[in-house]
């Protein structure tokens, strides 16, 4: 652990600031990501990289790095002629990765806790063809569940604060990855790709969201990698459903064109809408896709002030 408090106790306490979008950091920093691998080949290729993208988040004042696991699971891996024991240093390594940068934070003179998630994301991920924004992918509960057991198992015993299980698009693979959590020992949060107030499967998120209510290892519920439009709903309808703090790091606004493999559109991101979020009982809040540092200095800023 990076701190005396626990990430559940920090929530309970206030307002926790989650980074931004890892990807653009890297992309920003010259790294090429048109891979099937995304951010997870630096972990084998250039791992200082995912360590230097997390510091300049945390240097920009967030409390929370979300490692760069998203995208790596065993089979993605397999694709690339990875074995398993490799791929199981490399899940490790993403854990590590975020860890040295706290450390390297802390040798800059940051004093406050510092945490660090293990990202979790959707079998859509894996397959690297947008499908993560769509869910059912024709697969049962219990073949996702096998599917994400392994690498769950493996995050949890590198020893993050938290897993994120993150970006998901359906109540399906939610149940399957609420499954996988259980007895594992690390507090989660489930956080769901929405449109509006269903998921990108298109279920209601009542109905979603509800799915994590009595789980006790899951410390916080809510949505990613939606637009900032979508946020204001889901608080209410997470924060109501379940009793337990909500977690909310759209996109900056933008849309993701997944056949050119390229962003569209413009951004709506407000940081100062985020007061408004954790009025109505965001705890963690920060961005995903193409939220930078810059945006999530603004964002611990405001929430600072007050």
């Amino acid at each position: 652990m990076t701190s005396t408090l626990t990430l559940a106790e920090a929530l309970a306490a206030g307002t926790v600031v989650l980074d931004g979008g890892m990807s653009n950091q890297l992309e920003s920093a010259g790294h090429d990501l048109s891979d099937e691998l995304w951010s997870a080949r630096l972990l084998a290729e250039r791992p200082e990289a995912i360590t230097e993208a997390h510091l300049a988040y945390y240097l920009a004042g967030a409390d929370v790095a979300i490692t760069s696991s998203y995208q790596a699971t065993f089979e993605g891996f397999a694709k690339r002629g990875i074995g398993r024991e490799k791929a199981t240093e490399l899940l490790g390594r993403s854990v590590e990765s975020a860890r040295d940068a706290a450390r390297q934070a802390r040798a800059k003179g940051i004093t406050r806790p510092l945490y660090v998630a293990a990202s979790v994301g959707p079998y859509g991920a894996m397959l690297a063809d947008g499908s993560e924004y769509r869910g059912q992918y024709g697969l049962s509960v219990d073949e996702l569940e096998a599917f994400h057991r392994p690498r769950v198992e493996v995050l949890a015993a590198a020893g993050p604060d938290a897993l994120a299980l993150e970006t998901v698009p359906d109540a399906d693979e939610a149940e399957a990855l609420l499954r996988a959590v259980r007895g594992l020992g690390v507090p989660a949060w489930l956080s769901y790709s929405v449109a509006g107030d269903r998921t990108r499967a298109g279920q209601p998120l009542e109905e979603a969201f509800a799915l994590a209510a009595d789980v006790d290892e899951v410390v916080a519920v809510g949505v990613n990698c939606c637009v900032p439009e979508d946020v204001d709903g889901a608080i209410e309808i997470a924060a109501r459903v379940t009793g337990k703090p909500v977690v909310v790091y759209p996109n900056s606004g933008e849309t993701w064109d997944a056949e050119s493999r390229a962003w569209t559109g413009s951004s709506s991101f407000a940081p100062e809408e985020v007061r408004g979020w954790r009025a109505s009982g965001a705890r963690l809040i920060g961005g995903c896709c193409r939220v930078g540092p810059g945006a999530i200095t603004s964002i611990a800023g405001t929430l600072a002030a007050g």
